[in-house]
């Protein structure tokens, strides 16, 4: 299959071949081609040439409704369900042929009898957005079982779940499989994930097909060599010996979450210097809502938020003063201005400083030597520091933002999943600046939804549900399973 957008080739005839019943892992860093295959196998798009073959016959897919019709389904990274619906609800409205006047009685007999079925279950009359996130991923894989699809696309299924919610779900998948059931095709960064569960394995590296196997006969070395090509990530930050005063103080903080339904509680939370401390945390449990906290975007109704002792509202004037830095999370959307150029974004918390002092003039000049200084450091890949930063990848707009934030003097620095989503390379190079920055003697708070990313990086970890902080431990003492029930709310 071959997909040209334009001059720039995405996909250059890449052979890929799952067989029936097979749990097949698709491996590949960023822009590696991985979304453009799985968008021409489900009818999004239509390769340039090639062909697609089901059960050994053209599978030629008109779109995404045809491809349904086929049995291919697709689960996102993202829930697709309707949180106020319950389960049957769902299910049911996902149909074709659902009546104008549903006989629910009927239907539940029916949807029971489906269930009874299946290797895993998740109540029929529970409204969704009071579900754990693995019911909900695993009504996402009913909801594809239930429509009749039985070649399914898995695109980074566990995101969103902690440990254990992940491996019953996978293995829930993998006994599918096993049943001959279904056959997976699942797009995923976690090698542990492949090896656990996977059969067969497909590594994509800059459009190409670049390897597979069994993986059985393949180390993680194996297929992170595969991957990278002769890319290497950058060597990890030796972690320095420090021990600071503290550089960010929450007590007692109370504010409203995003539905205005629930209470941010946070009643004491310290970050010293030359410390990374880890929230831990499934997405959605008021990890969004204390970043925008600590960046004055969401008010609070009490507490106080201190850096080095002085109260702290997040105003300009503070972060240069306090030396306070900022990596949200999506940060081209919530960090950039996606039209500006690379120089410009680049630019935005220099841009009116001069010295110690402030001006009322813009120096092109200036800002531009800067970004190319910048970007020279952190390798960020740009035709020219004056595109649009949106015409990055998203692990350069990444590098873009953080050699922003850590240029100069860094006291604070708080970040949210810097690297979801980024193939090793980013996301290797980006945890090494982290580190770096910490070993500089910079107070670091890391929210993230990657565990491994926290048990990496962090000096302690906490974990958030709910809009609580409810657990507490150091990063060496850490137990995954421990840290697992308090994500999920199960202590």
């Amino acid at each position: 299959m071959t997909m040209r957008f334009g001059s720039f080739t995405a996909l250059d005839a890449v052979s890929i071949k799952v067989r029936p019943g097979s749990f097949h892992a698709l491996l590949g860093e960023n822009g590696a081609g991985k979304s453009t295959l799985v968008k021409c196998i489900m009818g999004f798009y239509h390769a340039t040439s090639g062909d697609l073959l089901i059960d050994g016959f053209d599978g030629h897919v008109r779109d995404p409704r045809d491809a349904h019709a086929k049995g291919l389904g697709m689960v996102y990274q993202h829930f697709t369900l309707v949180p106020a619906l319950t389960a049957a609800e769902n299910l049911v409205i996902s149909r074709a042929d659902v009546p104008a006047v549903v006989d629910w009685a009927e239907e539940l007999t029916a949807l029971r009898a489906f269930m009874d079925a299946m290797p895993f279950r998740v109540p029929l009359t529970e409204p969704v957005h009071r579900m754990a996130a693995g019911e909900k991923q695993k009504l996402e894989i009913l909801k594809q079982l239930y429509l009749g699809r039985r070649f399914l696309i898995l695109d980074e299924p566990t995101s969103v779940l902690t440990p254990d919610e992940a491996d019953e779900v996978l293995g829930h998948v993998k006994a599918l499989c096993a049943s001959g059931a279904l056959s997976v095709l699942m797009i995923t960064h976690k090698f542990r994930e492949v090896t656990a569960f996977a059969d067969e394995v497909t590594v994509l590296r800059r459009g190409r097909h670049v390897g597979s196997g069994l993986v059985a006969d393949l180390s993680h070395a194996d297929m992170a060599a595969m991957m990278m090509g002769d890319a290497r990530p950058a060597a990890p930050a030796a972690r320095a010996e420090t021990s600071g005063a503290p550089v960010l103080e929450l007590v007692g903080i109370r504010a409203r979450d995003r539905s205005g339904l629930k209470e941010i509680a946070i009643d004491g939370l310290s970050v010293r210097a030359g410390e990374i401390v880890g929230i831990a945390g499934i997405s959605g449990n008021g990890q969004m809502e204390l970043m925008e906290i600590l960046t004055g975007q969401r008010a609070t109704s009490a507490g106080t938020m201190r850096v080095h002792g002085a109260p702290y509202r997040a105003t300009r004037g503070e972060e240069r003063r306090l030396k306070v830095r900022y990596l949200p999370e999506e940060p081209l959307h919530n960090a950039c201005a996606p039209r500006m150029s690379v120089a410009e974004n680049i630019g935005f918390r220099s841009f009116e400083a001069a010295g110690a002092g402030t001006r009322f003039w813009l120096a092109p000049g200036e800002m531009r030597r800067r970004a190319e200084r910048l970007v020279a450091d952190y390798k960020v890949k740009t035709t020219s520091v004056e595109a649009p930063i949106a015409a990055l990848s998203g692990g350069n707009v990444q590098r873009a933002v953080l050699s922003r934030e850590l240029d100069g003097e860094v006291d604070l620095l708080i970040i949210s999943n810097p690297c979801f989503g980024l193939d090793f390379i980013a996301v290797a190079e980006i945890r090494s600046r982290i580190m770096a920055a910490r070993n500089a003697g910079a107070a670091v708070l890391l929210m993230s939804e990657d565990l491994d990313e926290i048990l990496e990086l962090a000096d302690r970890v906490l974990v958030m549900s709910e809009g609580r902080i409810v657990y507490e431990c150091a990063a060496a003492e850490a137990d995954i399973p421990t840290l697992g029930r308090h994500m999920g709310g199960h202590a």
